[in-house]
């Protein structure tokens, strides 16, 4: 049985016709924006408000860690306030 058959503690993510981590792995994303994703992808069937603000909160994070390590501006299109 692949992992994408199972579903630990519901069946949100299930339903989707693309899993959330399938996208997360496919578009090499790291935790805080892969949490993001996993966070917007369900809110409506899970969490609610409180899965958006988790994403906001990893959001948050992940701007952040961009702004405080120079080499991650590759990023940007430009240098810009929060």
């Amino acid at each position: 049985m692949e992992a994408n058959e199972v579903q630990v503690g519901g069946e949100h993510y299930k339903r989707k016709r693309i899993q959330p981590w399938d996208a997360i792995v496919d578009w090499k994303m790291g935790f805080l924006d892969g949490n993001v994703v996993k966070y917007l992808a369900r809110w409506k069937e899970k969490g609610g408000i409180e899965d958006l603000r988790k994403a906001r909160h990893y959001l948050d994070k992940l701007i952040e860690v961009e702004l405080d390590d120079p080499s991650a501006q590759q990023y940007s299109v430009r240098n810009t306030q929060l």
